[in-house]
C-alpha cells in the first residue's frame, strides 16, 4: 500500500492518505459500534471535509470538535450535531454563539466545568437571546480538566438557574484508560461504567430530564460499546498511527497516513538522513516519532532536528541504506499533531495521487 507511482514532482515531506485504508477503517468503526448512530467522532485528527463527508454518508450525524474552525468545518458539511468539547472562555464564548446562530439547522452543544464560566456564558446567551446546550465536562481519573464526579451534581445544582443554559449530558473521556491489554482495559472501564451509569441518573433526577453520556476514545469505545448504551467518540482510529497500532492490536485498524520523506544525505558509513525534522512529523511521542516502510527493525533513529531526521543502519542491514534521492514512507507515531503541520493531503489510490484534500481546520480561525 505505502507506494506511489511518478513522484518525481510531489514535494518532500508531503502528508500522505490512502483512501482505501479510510474507507476501511470507517467500516470497522460503525461495525464495531454496532450502529452509526452510536458513534460521535471526533474530528481533531484529520481535520478535513473529505472525511466527514464520508462518515456522514454511512450515517454517522454527530461529531465532536476541539476548535471553533473544526466546528465550523463540520458544520458546512452539514452535520447533525456538534459538540465543541473544550472548556469555552474568553472570545471563544461570544465565538459559539456567533458559530451557532449562523447554522440554525444544527443542534450544538457547548462544553463546560467551570461554574462562572458557565455563568457568564448564560449571560452572553440571554443577551443574544440564544439559548446553549450543554455537556458537564467530568473529571474521571485523567485530571486533565473536568468535574470530579463527586461535584457534578452540586455544580448541576449551581446551573439550575440559569434560564439561557440547558445541560444536555455528561462527557467522560478517560484517558487514562487507554490500558494496551484489553482485558484490563476491559475491567477498568467496566468499573468506571458503573458509577457514570450513577451519575447519569441522579443528574437526570435533579434535572427532571433524560441526559446524554458520551465516553472513551478510540481504544475504549469497543468497551463502552458493549458495556453501555453511551455515545463513542473515537478519532484517530480513521487515519491511525504507528501508536495506537503496537499499543492496542485488538482493535485491527491499519494506518492510512504516512509521510512522504526523501533521504538527502550519506554523512558517514551507515547513516542517513531524511528531510523529515519534527517540522514536517509530530514531535511530542516519547521514543521514535514514526517508522520508516520496510525498515522498521533494521534501522537506528539517532536525532531529529528541525529538518533533519538521521538515522543508523543496524549491523547486518548496511546494504539496506536507502539510496541519495530514495522515496521513504514513514507512519507517525502520532498522527493527530502530524497532520496539523500540512496544509494538505495527497490521497492515494492504487499507487496513483488521485486528489487533494485540504486540512481544512488545522488554523485556530476560519470565519469565526
Amino acid at each position: 500500500m505505502f507506494n506511489i507511482e511518478n513522484t518525481e514532482d510531489i514535494i518532500s515531506p508531503s502528508l500522505v492518505f490512502f483512501e482505501k485504508q479510510i474507507d476501511a477503517n470507517i467500516q470497522r468503526a460503525i461495525e464495531q459500534s454496532g450502529d452509526p448512530k452510536r458513534l460521535w467522532p471526533h474530528v481533531k485528527t484529520h481535520k478535513t471535509k473529505e472525511i466527514v463527508n464520508k462518515l456522514l454518508a454511512c450515517g454517522v450525524n454527530k461529531f465532536k470538535c476541539a476548535t471553533i474552525a473544526e466546528c465550523e468545518m463540520v458544520a458546512s458539511c452539514g452535520a447533525g450535531s456538534i459538540l465543541l468539547s473544550y472548556p469555552m472562555v474568553g472570545p471563544n464564548l461570544d465565538r459559539f454563539i456567533k458559530i451557532a446562530a449562523a447554522f440554525p439547522q444544527i443542534k450544538w452543544y457547548a462544553l463546560f466545568d467551570d461554574l462562572n464560566e458557565l455563568k457568564t456564558m448564560n449571560e452572553k446567551a440571554a443577551a443574544s437571546k440564544a439559548i446553549i446546550n450543554v455537556f458537564i465536562d467530568v473529571n474521571v481519573g485523567l485530571n486533565r480538566t473536568g468535574v470530579l464526579l463527586d461535584k457534578v451534581t452540586d455544580f448541576v445544582k449551581g446551573a439550575i438557574d440559569f434560564k439561557s443554559i440547558v445541560i444536555c449530558g455528561l462527557h467522560c473521556y478517560d484517558g487514562q484508560n487507554g490500558i494496551s491489554d484489553f482485558a484490563a482495559r476491559h475491567e477498568a472501564i467496566s468499573k468506571l461504567v458503573i458509577k457514570e451509569k450513577a451519575l447519569r441518573d441522579e443528574v437526570a433526577s435533579v434535572l427532571d430530564h433524560d441526559v446524554m453520556v458520551i465516553a472513551g476514545g478510540t481504544p475504549e469505545f469497543p468497551c463502552y460499546k458493549e458495556l453501555s448504551d453511551f455515545y463513542c467518540s473515537p478519532g484517530t482510529l480513521f487515519l491511525q498511527d504507528h501508536g495506537y497500532q503496537t499499543l492496542f492490536t485488538d482493535m485491527k485498524y491499519e494506518p492510512a497516513a504516512a509521510v512522504l520523506t526523501r533521504c538527502i544525505s550519506h554523512p558517514c558509513d551507515g547513516y542517513f538522513t531524511l528531510d523529515c525534522g519534527y517540522k514536517g512529523i509530530a514531535a511530542d511521542p516519547k521514543g521514535i516519532r514514526g517508522v520508516i516502510v520496510g525498515l522498521e527493525d533494521k534501522v537506528e533513529d539517532l536525532f531529529q532536528n528541525e529538518e533533519h531526521w538521521v538515522f543508523k543502519m543496524k549491523p547486518g542491514y548496511e546494504k539496506d541504506r536507502p539510496n541519495v534521492g530514495d522515496v521513504l514512507y514513514v507512519i507517525p507515531t502520532h498522527i493527530c499533531p502530524t497532520s496539523a503541520l500540512y496544509p494538505q493531503a495527497l490521497v492515494v489510490n492504487d499507487g496513483k495521487v488521485t486528489a487533494t484534500w485540504e486540512i481544512f481546520a488545522r488554523n485556530r480561525k476560519i470565519s469565526f
